[in-house]
């Protein structure tokens, strides 16, 4: 398996990069069995638990090839919370409007798949963008009520979630190829409408973080975070508890085509 994302993917890579962005100190890694690796969570990520589904229907015989092999791309949230949501810093809010931002993101991104068949990569699951207007960094902007998501931030997700599902049937038609789009929206959406189906009772704030919904400063390091994780949808000011990549990784890897369309990963690794 073969993953291209940000840091909601990061396994630890980000550890030799120049970057002020760094989760390799405690709390991150507090339940995971190593401590602190660099993911951006308290333990597994979402391509961490897809890929243990993943082993345990592969045979292991012979040496794993391009053919064979998935692509998990998660891309897309920080061009939004990095810098089309930061009018302050970036430019990008005011020379493009929501959909011609989310198309300009598309096209480059499509160019990228292209890229990677041609390399003799053939399958692939793309995950579309979560509602970043429930994340706790955009609850503590102040641009809604503490208890609220911010409405507009998760509106002008639709094109692009939209266009990368568009994408998905276009790409399927070369030669070969198997696509799926992961419908992270919807399924994240369905625990913060639904959290006690799911073992959840805090929606609207970090288990580590500072300030409003402890999403106005991200996990330092040694902060304290909270004791019962489990219950929490959100770890940090951005990404998700573990508890929560394992619905993820389950629906992606099992769900319907509500979930995975229009193939769910398990369907993909068993076509030979």
């Amino acid at each position: 398996m073969f993953i291209f994302g940000d840091s909601l993917v990061e396994v630890g890579n980000n550890n030799y990069l120049s970057s002020i962005a760094k989760s390799n100190y405690f709390p991150y890694g507090i339940d995971f069995n190593r401590g602190p690796t660099g993911r951006f969570c308290n333990g597994k990520t979402f391509v961490d638990i897809l890929g243990e589904y993943i082993y345990k229907l592969d045979d292991h015989n012979g040496l794993p090839t391009y053919k064979k092999s998935m692509a998990v791309l998660v891309f897309g949230s920080n061009d939004y919370i990095n810098n089309y949501l930061m009018p302050a810093i970036y430019s990008s809010s005011f020379n493009y409007s929501p959909p011609q931002f989310a198309n300009l993101l598309l096209n480059n991104y499509a160019r990228q798949l292209v890229a990677l068949y041609g390399l003799g990569l053939r399958k692939f699951l793309l995950a579309g963008i979560g509602p970043l207007g429930c994340i706790p960094n955009q609850r503590a902007s102040g641009q809604s009520p503490p208890d609220r998501c911010v409405d507009y931030v998760n509106q002008m997700l639709g094109t692009f979630n939209e266009g990368l599902h568009s994408l998905v049937d276009q790409l399927n038609r070369q030669p070969g190829a198997m696509y799926a789009f992961g419908n992270t929206y919807a399924a994240v959406g369905d625990i913060l409408n639904n959290p006690a189906t799911y073992g959840f009772n805090v929606v609207d704030r970090g288990c580590c973080g500072i300030g409003r919904n402890q999403g106005q400063i991200t996990c330092l390091p040694f902060a304290i975070p909270c004791t019962n994780r489990n219950v929490f949808v959100f770890w940090d000011a951005f990404h998700p508890t573990q508890s929560v990549n394992n619905i993820l990784a389950r629906r992606a890897f099992s769900g319907p085509p509500r979930d995975c369309y229009p193939i769910n990963v398990q369907q993909m690794t068993l076509f030979s």
